[in-house]
């Protein structure tokens, strides 16, 4: 198990857990929302590939339509 921070919040994953696994555990679809990694913007199609690491900061946003 390794700590990350999620919006804010300390979480324990799974060691070699990725953004896209991530995601799914919280129940959020990945094609709405925005990441995050440490302030760098993860494209969508790089969730799945992208490792998280002990300590990293994660930031999600939901997108939603509308003005």
């Amino acid at each position: 198990m390794l700590e990350i921070s999620v919006n804010g919040e300390t979480r324990e994953i799974a060691s070699g857990d990725t953004l896209a696994g991530l995601v799914k555990t919280l129940g959020l679809d990945a094609r709405t929302v925005a990441a995050l990694r440490n302030d760098v913007i993860v494209e969508r199609d790089l969730f799945s590939s992208t490792m998280l690491q002990p300590g990293d900061a994660i930031e999600l946003v939901r997108l939603v339509p509308g003005g």
